[in-house]
């Protein structure tokens, strides 16, 4: 079973799954919030999900930042729609940074630098290798 990992905005969100054995993560897609329950239950129709793992958004000083409550709803909504599925939360903090570090050395032009929606879906991926690690090496 896969692993999904989210990138939670109010404009987008970024999805990443890793492959049945939890080896790999990769980049699934950027949805708009208004679509995600539908997106998620056409996705498991086809491809089951063991966990998911949402972006956590804090301050620097460790506490929560403005879009937080807005993780919050997203997240209630996941367990309300999915509530076999457990769910585990992330600090996403430098994520986006990263995601655009990573597209830049990756060789992409201007015009695909600014693609948000790539941020948001590299951002997942990093949130999703960022777990794997975390779990493989405790």
């Amino acid at each position: 079973m896969r692993l999904m990992a989210f990138d939670y905005g109010t404009k987008r969100i970024g999805i990443a799954v890793t492959d049945p054995l939890q080896i790999i993560a990769t980049g699934l897609d950027t949805v708009h919030p208004n679509v995600i329950i539908d997106y998620l239950k056409k996705y498991m129709a086809t491809e089951p999900v063991e966990r998911f793992i949402v972006g956590e958004p804090k301050q620097m000083d460790n506490t929560p930042s403005q879009s937080a409550q807005h993780v919050r709803g997203f997240v209630n909504l996941l367990k309300k729609q999915f509530p076999e599925i457990p769910i585990s939360m992330l600090d996403e903090r430098f994520t986006s940074k990263m995601a655009s570090a990573a597209i830049l050395a990756g060789g992409a032009n201007k015009k695909t630098r600014q693609d948000k929606g790539l941020v948001d879906t590299v951002s997942a991926v990093i949130l999703l290798q960022s777990w794997m690690e975390d779990i493989r090496y405790k």
